[in-house]
């Protein structure tokens, strides 16, 4: 999958997650003020209809939008591109980068170690 959301998408998305369906004006209300334009919203829905991240369904001169892929499932797509594109595809040489860079925690590091531990746990049953 290689259908990445602008900022301005992602923002729209979330919406979409949120809800899991709404029509314009639930989309347009869900902003925070300084309200997109109507337009605007269009515009973007179009986009990511054309990325086939976001379907409709017509009722009457109404469209109820709701989105085409899971959010854990979108989001697994673009860790992965990421890892593909700046760590040769080595989850290794991400991990060592991430916790080498991410100004982390003792804290931190210890959930991560746990989270790692459970993991192999699991496939080792």
């Amino acid at each position: 999958m290689n259908q990445k959301l602008t900022d301005a998408e992602k923002e729209l998305m979330d919406i979409l997650w949120e809800k899991e369906k709404a029509f314009m004006k639930d989309l347009i209300d869900a902003f925070p003020e300084q309200k997109p334009a109507t337009t605007t919203i269009a515009t973007l829905l179009k986009r990511m209809q054309n990325k086939n991240l976001v379907g409709y369904k017509t009722f009457g001169n109404s469209r109820e939008y709701f989105p085409k892929i899971e959010k854990g499932k979108y989001f697994t797509g673009e860790m992965k591109g990421l890892i593909d594109k700046f760590f040769n595809n080595s989850v290794t040489q991400f991990a060592s980068f991430f916790t080498a860079n991410a100004k982390l925690s003792q804290k931190e590091l210890e959930e991560i170690k746990k989270i790692i531990e459970s993991e192999l746990d699991k496939k080792q049953k």
